[in-house]
Parts: C-alpha cells; structure tokens; sequence
C-alpha cells in the first residue's frame, strides 16, 4: 500500500515483485542469497536515507518507512538482513568524527553493507559488552547475543559501555579476527535464513578513529526508544502480504475487513512517527504497536486458515508469513514493549 510518491518506491517494488517474492520459500529454508543483497545494493535502496552528497537519496522518512514495508513483505528474511544497514549510515551522517568520510560514501552507495551489534546496550544496568579505553583505542570484551547478516555484512557497528557508563560505537569489519569469533549460524523458528550469530568479544581492539559516537547512558536511552516504541513497517509489510494470501483464496471480504482496520492503524503510526518529538507519546506509541501486532496476527492466521492443510507446507506462503510474523513479535523487543504487549493481551 503505497501513499507517498518516490522513485525508490517503485524501484522497491520492482526488486520485490521481481526477485524477492519469487524466491521466498526458497531463501526461508536454504539462507538469503548474496545475489539478492547484491540486487539491493545495485538498485539504491541502502542509500534511501543518506546524504546527497555521499551517493544517498536522502529521502524522507514516509519513503524509507515504506521501502521497508515493501521489502519485508515479499521476503523477510532479506529485509532483515538488509534493515540493519540504515542505523549505521543514519549515525554516520549525524557524526562529525573522522570515521564518517571513510565509510559513509560506500555505505550510501551500496559499495558496503553494514550490520548492527548493539541492541544489548538496551540491557543496562547489565553490560553484556564492556568497552575499556585503552592503548589510544577502545577493547571490546563480552558477549553480542544477536548479529544478523553475518558472512553476508562487509562492516559491522558495534557497541559497548565503558565504566563510566558511556556508549561507545565504533565500527569494524564484520568477520573473525583477533578477539572476535562468531557462534555457528542459530536455527530459528523463523528468519533462520538471516544467518544470525553471536559474538564472542575476548579483547577485540579497535582504534580511536573507528568511533562513530560516545554518549551517555541516559541519553542513549533516551533517543533510542522510538526505536522500540514504534510499530516497524515489516508489521505492516507482512501483514498485507497476508492479505494478498486470503484475496487469493477468495475470502475478499475478510480481506476487505482487515485491510481497512490495517490501513487505519498503519496511517496512525505513520502520522506518530512523524511527530517532532519522537521519544514523546510513549503510551499512545505502545498501544498502536500492539495494536498493530494485533491485526498482523490475524491476518497471517486468516491466511493460514484460508489455506487449510495446504498451508503447512513449508513451501507455502501462509505458514512463512505465520512465522515471520511470529518473528516480528519479538524484533527489537524492550523491557517496556514486551509489558505492553501483555498487558494487552491479557484484556482479549
């Protein structure tokens, strides 16, 4: 469902309908390919959100939420690997450190892919990664529970608290090297195709220039939470694949109802996500997020049941949608959504 008007919107779509869709069955059980990274990073989607003048589109925020949307709907697995790439290169054009005109130009571009390794900053006052300055640089020592895109990520952005509870983020190049080591890619449930890891930092060091940002604790916490609060446009991207799933089936009605609810809540949250203060209206954020986790569960669950028993097989798009759904639940999860979302739950 498109409602703004962009270039990348329909370059978005073309990758999706042409590539991404096709193929999701096969990528949920054999891993994301690099061929379709390799095709995202041809068609300018990595730079929807960079500067101009480093390669990027530097689009608005309605277009990158959508991009998103399109993406995760035709197949998550890729969008996921692919997502993780916008923070660092939103961080890099916010920074004035020497790291940015290193990487931010290959970033923009696509010539580089990023991935994250910092979502367990978000477990303070637990610090599962330790950052200790040291020898003009920074040592990493820890454990990252989660690094999705691993073999597929040329650079990773990696975080740590120093014991003066600052968090430091420093980027470095995403494969095994002195004091870092990799786990064997985890067998999920769903978006095992990611090639999700974890990380073994054992005085991993990176040097002085390889730091993006150092900010205080608080402060970090305070400007990454609509980062959580916020419903992700996968939601609603899966959610309507879902209800493309049932309109096939010829349960239109169902679908027609659905659909206007989704459509309803997705211009909600759109709209909130556009407010000049974004770590304001927390309770409003957290209830369109469930919400909107509401109506995605029923809409891959009619999907499912519009499918009968056909629908369990694995090469059957209701049940991938059911689990990718199932995925996005738990995505990004924060102490905060996770009673919201229960709170919410309990009320059914």
């Amino acid at each position: 469902m498109t409602t703004t008007r962009h270039p990348l919107l329909a370059t978005a779509r073309a990758v999706a309908d042409g590539l991404l869709a096709p193929h999701a069955a096969r990528v949920d059980q054999e891993g994301v390919p690099v061929g379709h990274l390799d095709a995202i990073r041809s068609s300018g989607l990595l730079g929807v959100s960079a500067p101009r003048e480093y390669g990027g589109a530097d689009a608005p925020d309605a277009v990158a939420r959508e991009v998103q949307e399109i993406l995760a709907g035709a197949c998550c697995s890729t969008w996921f690997v692919q997502t993780q790439h916008h923070t660092p290169v939103r961080m890099l054009a916010q920074s004035g450190a020497p790291v940015r005109e290193r990487l931010l130009g290959p970033l923009s571009t696509g010539e580089s892919l990023a991935g994250i390794a910092y979502a367990h900053v978000r477990a303070f006052p637990r610090v599962p990664v330790r950052a200790t300055p040291e020898r003009g640089g920074w040592r990493f020592d820890g454990r990252v529970p989660w690094y999705t895109g691993w073999g597929l990520n040329d650079v990773m952005l990696l975080a740590g608290v120093s014991e003066a509870d600052e968090v430091v983020f420093a980027f470095t190049g995403a494969h095994e090297q002195p004091g870092l080591r990799a786990s064997d890619p985890m067998r999920l449930a769903a978006l095992s195709a990611a090639r999700t890891v974890s990380l073994e930092l054992d005085g991993l060091w990176l040097p002085g220039d390889a730091v993006v940002l150092r900010t205080p604790q608080e402060k970090f916490a305070l400007l990454d939470r609509p980062r959580s609060t916020n419903a992700s446009p996968a939601v609603f991207g899966v959610a309507y694949a879902a209800l493309h799933v049932l309109e096939e089936a010829g349960e239109s009605d169902t679908a027609s109802a659905l659909r206007e609810r989704l459509d309803e809540v997705r211009g909600q949250v759109y709209d909130l996500a556009e407010h000049p203060v974004p770590y304001e209206r927390v309770p409003e954020r957290l209830a369109l997020k469930t919400r909107s986790y509401d109506l995605m569960r029923a809409a891959t669950t009619a999907a499912v049941v519009a499918g009968g028993g056909r629908a369990m097989g694995l090469g059957g798009t209701a049940q991938r949608l059911f689990r990718e759904g199932m995925f996005l639940l738990v995505q990004g999860q924060t102490n905060d959504v996770r009673r919201a979302h229960l709170d919410a739950l309990a009320q059914i």
